[in-house]
């Protein structure tokens, strides 16, 4: 894992991701050879991964595609990869491949990258990604291609989803010790404007009392579509309120749930309404700057 004294024969972009994480997922690596002046571009996906694993594949596929003894610089933004290579790794195959605090997460991939290290001199290199590095740039638009195509295949091979009975589209607006909110409610043929606000709490768990209240005021049994542009919302609600539960309430570093009472009133309200939780992405739903405005003015009142 040294680096060589003088430059290196190839210079390495990698990047990797999943959406959501972990989910669908993919990676690229642009490889620069200097004395050649060959560009080679890499790319693959998996239908489910998470970031950290794509972001190590791309580093483990870039180096496989080069001569053994080659030297390079391998550029990354991914901050667990560079310190993993070059700060912990020693440590990790001391303790035979464990963390200090137990199970080492991607192990195999560890082992794969460590091993094609021996026969070839790399330097890594940490960069800021989306700041304006183009190979960078490029290597995340191969990996976000990647992950576009397999959405893309799953959309048409996925039978379709029953028709929601109700849709809710839900805007928040935070200030200091408070906020409010507004959404359209469309049940029935019929569609509602509702608002309401409420102090001393936070944006985030204003999100999740108010959805809770929305879904409350429907019937049980409905099958509900949620718009709401927060990810703390869409992600805790459809993809980590079950391990929560599962242990007791804290997160998968034993820290407590943030906002634990109102994340239960809405598991509750979820156990007897079918939810689903679309991203709210691209083109504005109609309607969602009017909702951004009355979720502002509940917020003042």
């Amino acid at each position: 894992m040294a680096s060589s004294s003088s430059e290196p024969r190839f210079q390495v972009y990698t990047d990797g991701g999943a959406d959501p994480n972990p989910g669908p997922a993919g990676w690229g690596a642009i490889l620069l050879d200097r004395e050649t002046g060959r560009r080679e571009e890499l790319s693959g996906g998996v239908a489910r991964a998470t970031n950290n694993r794509m972001e190590l594949t791309a580093a483990i596929r870039a180096l496989e595609a080069l001569p053994e003894g080659a030297t390079a610089a391998l550029h990354t933004d991914s901050i667990y990869v560079k310190k993993g290579i070059t700060q912990w790794l020693p440590g990790w195959i001391a303790r035979g491949w464990r963390r200090k605090g137990g199970e080492l997460q991607n192990e195999d991939l560890w082992r794969e990258l460590a091993a094609l290290t021996k026969s070839r001199r790399v330097s890594w290199h940490w960069v800021k990604g989306h700041a304006g590095h183009r190979e960078n740039e490029r290597a995340d638009r191969l990996a976000t291609a990647e992950i576009r195509a397999l959405k893309g295949r799953a959309r048409e091979t996925a039978p379709a989803a029953p028709a929601a009975d109700a849709e809710v589209y839900l805007r928040v607006s935070g200030r200091p010790g408070g906020g409010g909110w507004a959404a359209a409610v469309r049940h029935g043929g019929e569609e509602e404007l509702r608002e309401g606000s409420a102090r001393g709490v936070s944006a985030n768990e204003l999100e999740v009392l108010a959805a809770a209240e929305l879904l409350e005021s429907l019937p049980e049994g409905v099958r509900v579509a949620f718009h709401s542009g927060s990810d703390y919302l869409r992600k805790g609600a459809s993809e980590w309120l079950d391990g929560w539960r599962r242990r007791g309430w804290t997160t998968k570093t034993g820290s407590p749930v943030q906002n634990r009472e109102a994340w239960q009133r809405l598991s509750r309200a979820m156990a007897r309404r079918t939810v689903l939780w679309p991203e709210v992405k691209g083109d504005e739903p109609p309607g969602w700057k009017d909702l951004g405005n009355a979720a502002r003015e509940a917020a003042g009142r």
